[in-house]
């Protein structure tokens, strides 16, 4: 199987649903449509084998990922999913992990209404994995990282930390019974982008981020750019009933700090608290968790209000 049958095979069999779509898959470009009066959303990521993800991963939870992470950056943003670019580098033509990564990938894609309108295959020594979304924002509605002020309320979209239970587990570091693997693995391998509270957001949070690299890393992002601190309260964690059962053992550092939770962060200022109730009814898992407040980094109180500080930081490609 040549490059291109690959392509038409896995990859050019989705029906093109959009109109903002003039031309997609097939010729040198794709052609497309930005609806008026919206801005266009751009983000990209890359998962690498042995990097992001072990060679022998299920394929169609990596096309569920892969497309997933993305999402969730869109998500961050307030912007609706619309098309998606597939850079995709193998080993070999192995047309049964291509079949199920595609199956995963377009599964989430169908979900979100989302369009794969081009990109590229190659041979490498290892598969490589990048997917660069768009999406569309009214103009001047964007969630930005920049925009919290002291005196605002930090939330987060729901619970923290199973993702890094999981992979704890399958480094034989704790043991999970059956159940818990199975949510946690859940959370790990096909997270669910928070879109729709993405959209939500819009004219109630004054600043957002996905929660990918670790609550307390990326609350940094946000608070680098806003030029402001924060303070946390432990107790104040949104946590499943599996990671309940373990804290004991395992700590909060895994909920603070480990990642791939994909939730988002975001801060609503006093006067926006009533609409983001209103809001709650439709997201229930949304949960206060700490208060901006002046100066700079991020202050972590126990239950007893005395500061707590993480024994691990939040990922980071190069350390």
């Amino acid at each position: 199987m040549n490059e291109f049958e690959l392509i038409r095979r896995y990859f050019a069999r989705q029906p093109v649903t959009r109109a903002d779509v003039a031309l997609g898959i097939g010729d040198d470009a794709a052609l497309l449509q930005p609806p008026a009066g919206q801005q266009l959303v751009v983000t990209t990521d890359l998962l690498i084998s042995g990097v992001h993800f072990l060679p022998d991963a299920d394929p169609v939870a990596l096309g569920h990922k892969a497309l997933a992470v993305n999402l969730s950056d869109l998500a961050a943003m307030g912007a609706q999913p619309a098309w998606f670019l597939l850079n995709l580098a193998l080993p070999a033509a192995d047309e049964s992990w291509l079949a199920k990564f595609s199956a995963g990938l377009f599964e989430l894609a169908q979900r979100y209404h989302v369009q794969l309108v081009g990109g590229d295959t190659s041979r490498a020594p290892q598969i490589v994995i990048a997917i660069e979304a768009h999406g569309f924002v009214p103009a001047g509605q964007a969630l930005e990282r920049a925009g919290a002020k002291t005196g605002d309320h930090i939330f987060v979209t729901g619970p923290l930390g199973d993702a890094g239970l999981a992979l704890r587990h399958r480094q034989g570091k704790l043991r999970l019974l059956d159940a818990e693997l199975a949510s946690c693995a859940v959370r790990m391998d096909r997270p669910a982008p928070r879109v729709e509270e993405g959209l939500a957001l819009r004219g109630i949070a004054s600043s957002a981020i996905d929660i990918s690299d670790g609550l307390v890393a990326d609350l940094g992002h946000i608070l680098g750019m806003s030029h402001v601190g924060a303070r946390l309260e432990l107790a104040r964690l949104p946590l499943s009933p599996a990671y309940r059962t373990h804290l004991a053992e395992v700590g909060w550092d895994v909920a603070l700090a480990n990642g791939d939770d994909y939730e988002l962060c975001f801060t609503v200022p006093p006067g926006k608290l009533a609409a983001l109730e209103q809001t709650k009814t439709r997201f229930p898992g949304i949960t206060e968790i700490g208060l901006i407040e002046s100066g700079s980094g991020v202050r972590i109180l126990d239950a007893a209000s005395k500061p707590y500080v993480p024994k691990i930081a939040g990922h980071d490609h190069f350390k």
